[in-house]
C-alpha cells in the first residue's frame, strides 16, 4: 500500500493500518494499543483510516467490521490482519514477522 492509498506516510520499517469507525468502542482501545506500540518500536507508523469515508478501500481490501489492523512490511505488503481488539503482545510479534519480511 502507498502513501496515496493510506492518505499518510508509512514507516520506515513496518505500518500498523486500523480501519476504525466513529461509532466503535473497540476502535478507541485499539487505537490506544497500536499508537502505543508504534511509539515503542523505531521506524514504525500507525494509521487510522476512516472506513466510513474510504469506502473503495475497505471493499478493495475486503475489510468486513472494525477494527481491522493490517501490520505493512517497510515494501508496503500485507503481512498481517486481524480483526477486533489486538494485544500488545500479539501486535510486537506481528511487527517481527512485518520486519522480517521486509
Amino acid at each position: 500500500m502507498s502513501a496515496a492509498e493510506l492518505g499518510a506516510q508509512p514507516g520506515e520499517r513496518a505500518t500498523l493500518v486500523q480501519f476504525s469507525t466513529a461509532f466503535c468502542q473497540p476502535c478507541r482501545a485499539t487505537r490506544r494499543v497500536l499508537a502505543g506500540v508504534a511509539a515503542m518500536v523505531e521506524g514504525v507508523a500507525h494509521i487510522e483510516i476512516d472506513a466510513e469515508r474510504e469506502l473503495d478501500l475497505v471493499r478493495a481490501l475486503g475489510i468486513a467490521r472494525t477494527p481491522t489492523t493490517l501490520v505493512l512490511d517497510a515494501a508496503g505488503r500485507i503481512v498481517r490482519r486481524a480483526e477486533g481488539q489486538p494485544r500488545t503482545a500479539d501486535v510486537v510479534a506481528a511487527l517481527g514477522a512485518a520486519v522480517t519480511a521486509g
